[in-house]
């Protein structure tokens, strides 16, 4: 399946999905931030919070979590979910069984991957699948250029790197 690039429309969203991760990394978690869109409204938004000791703490899956339980199956179908960086394998399928619509990611899996192994830091315990070796339905724009440089530099120092 093909990925499509990143809109116009969608970089608003983008932006706010980097301030939520650099707000996660300035609070001592991960830098990943995200949110859902439904109807052109955001409805719900989160930070990673893995730093008090629960992996499973992404924003994307927390984002499933909370569309489960408030959102109709059509509604959760029409949203859309924008994130810092593309979903990890965990975070794809939670998006694909709750019947998620596309998915919006400022930075690759490819690109964090390339980063970490530039830096020397050790490979996640989960491997570093794209979201449509997971959940190859949905429909999945990204990354968005504009946003790399920045993307680039949260990771770094969650890294330990100075920018």
């Amino acid at each position: 399946m093909t990925v499509s690039a990143p809109t116009a429309t969608d970089l608003p969203h983008l932006r706010r999905c980097v301030e939520l991760a650099r707000t996660a990394l300035d609070d001592g978690d991960e830098p990943f931030g995200s949110l859902l869109v439904h109807e052109g409204k955001v409805v719900f938004e989160d930070r990673n919070r893995v730093s008090g000791g629960d992996a499973t703490r992404h924003p994307e899956f927390e984002i499933a979590r909370w569309a489960a339980e408030h959102l109709t199956p059509a509604e959760r179908a029409a949203a859309v979910t924008y994130t810092s960086g593309e979903h990890c394998a965990m975070c794809s399928a939670a998006h694909a069984w709750v019947g998620l619509g596309r998915i919006v990611y400022a930075g690759s899996t490819e690109q964090l991957v390339a980063w970490h192994r530039e830096w020397g830091v050790a490979p996640a315990p989960v491997a570093p699948l794209p979201i449509h070796a997971v959940a190859p339905t949905v429909p999945v724009s990204g990354p968005e250029p504009s946003l790399a440089d920045e993307i680039r530099v949260l990771h770094a120092r969650a890294a330990g790197i100075a920018p």
